[in-house]
């Protein structure tokens, strides 16, 4: 049970983490709101995960709560909601700044938490389900306060994380439709494509060549930096992308199969800043991996860097995106890269239909 308990202990840190950040830039600090209610519906992960490998009832504890003892009278665990656990006549309306009332709340809260990291440190749990059970009653209690001197509820929190889980893990992957699906069919990719990727030396440089059905596809590609790190292959990402997503203006640039049939679409999601914007994300992302042997025998890539990847396209159809497809997208075309890293040049297939990158060595 030790890892829900840390995982506890660090969401609480971060409710404490956002309040000071707020208190500290009250105005250049953005995102505060989204972050706490985001923030809430970790830490009820978290209470829940320990309360279930603990065989312990969140709605059991919640029954015990209120708001008031008339209201749950006949009330099961079946049919207790979070949006019971708020007073009748409570009044919710997000609060913009920390205030004293949430600080000293937050304080509570921290040191329940606290007294069930010691008290499970010291054994006291052991063939002591009531003892448990009453911390976390204690924590639930400090939660649902806290919760609503922030201006929020815990209804709100718990379904804002269970659409967190389904964007990153859900119970079935359903990919998103390609976003060129109805256009013209010059102005839709291909839904099977086969490029050749080879590295050739001109004068004294190293480049990349990509080539489609033996025709070349835009520019000779360098590192564009001092020292090599073979970014030069980089178009591979490029192609994860439309294979998995159906987005890249990048790829629709290079293949002349911009949506010019809406000009709206033409100007905003196929433009220049829309090419920028995929650029900039293939950029950073390959910074992160760098350090990470570009995600070899990664299944899984860190939450943080995801949410930082749909922030870049906010504004733009890619942000419709799931996390879960976005991953697929960077491993899949990490996992090419890797192969073209190695052997200098490859054959790359886009299947949109079946959503996937696939290498083959050129013989």
């Amino acid at each position: 049970m030790s890892l829900p308990l840390l995982g506890l202990f660090g969401e609480i840190g971060s409710l404490l983490s956002e309040a000071k950040k707020k208190q500290r830039d009250p105005v250049a600090y953005l995102g505060y709101e989204r972050t706490v209610l985001e923030e809430f519906g970790d830490v009820l992960w978290y209470l829940a995960a320990v309360a279930t490998r603990s065989e312990i009832s969140i709605a059991d504890l919640a029954l015990q709560m209120g708001p008031s003892t008339t209201r749950n009278i006949g009330r099961t665990s079946d049919s207790i909601r979070f949006a019971d656990l708020q007073e009748p006549d409570a009044q919710i309306s997000w609060i913009s700044q920390p205030t004293a009332e949430f600080e000293r709340t937050l304080i509570r809260l921290s040191a329940e938490v606290g007294l069930l990291m010691v008290d499970f440190d010291a054994g006291r749990f052991v063939n002591n389900e009531p003892a448990l059970a009453g911390r976390l009653l204690s924590i639930l209690r400090e939660l649902r306060q806290a919760a609503g001197d922030a201006g929020i509820t815990l209804e709100a929190a718990a379904n804002g994380n269970l659409a967190k889980i389904k964007d990153r893990w859900p119970d079935e992957k359903i990919y998103p439709a390609p976003f060129d699906d109805g256009f013209p069919e010059p102005e839709r990719f291909e839904r099977k494509m086969v490029f050749e990727i080879s590295e050739v030396l001109e004068g004294d440089l190293l480049v990349s060549r990509l080539t489609k059905d033996g025709i070349a596809i835009g520019d000779v590609l360098t590192d564009n930096r001092q020292g090599d790190d073979d970014y030069r292959f980089h178009d591979v990402f490029h192609m994860a992308y439309a294979a998995v997503m159906g987005w890249s203006p990048t790829l629709r640039r290079l293949l002349k199969r911009k949506r010019k049939s809406d000009p709206m679409i033409d100007e905003t999601q196929d433009g220049a800043r829309a090419v920028l914007i995929e650029e900039g994300i293939a950029t950073w992302i390959f910074n992160h991996a760098q350090r990470l042997e570009y995600f070899e025998n990664l299944r899984a890539l860190d939450y943080s860097m995801l949410k930082t990847v749909r922030e870049f396209v906010q504004g733009y159809e890619a942000e419709n995106c799931p996390l879960w497809c976005w991953e697929e997208a960077i491993l899949q075309g990490y996992a090419a890269f890797r192969q073209l890293k190695r052997n200098r040049s490859g054959r790359l297939i886009v299947d949109l239909d079946n959503r996937t990158l696939q290498y083959e060595p050129i013989k």
